[in-house]
């Protein structure tokens, strides 16, 4: 994390294989933690945090944070087309102003 500590502006995303509240499925209540400790670090959030995920009831592990105080509004697209799954993640974006 050194490496991008004082990168600005920082905009971090990806699979992340944790939701960051809620039910935790694939990841751990430990990786949870050091996800949440890492952004805090870096001075960012995710608006991701709330989205759902595909699978019914579980919130998203794929997320996209920013810098705190920036107005985001996320989004999820789902990854189907004709009724089949094109991958097993759906897209994520933010509309971010600055």
């Amino acid at each position: 994390m050194s490496n991008v500590a004082g990168a600005r502006p920082l905009v971090w995303g990806g699979d992340w294989n944790h939701a960051l509240t809620g039910r935790e499925y694939a990841g751990s209540q430990g990786g949870r933690r050091a996800v949440l400790a890492a952004l805090d670090t870096l001075g960012l959030e995710a608006p991701t945090a709330t989205l759902p995920h595909a699978i019914e009831d579980l919130l998203s592990i794929d997320h996209v944070a920013v810098p705190l105080g920036i107005e985001a509004t996320a989004s999820r697209v789902s990854a189907q087309c004709d009724g089949k799954r094109l991958s097993d993640h759906d897209a994520y974006v933010l509309d971010v102003e600055v």
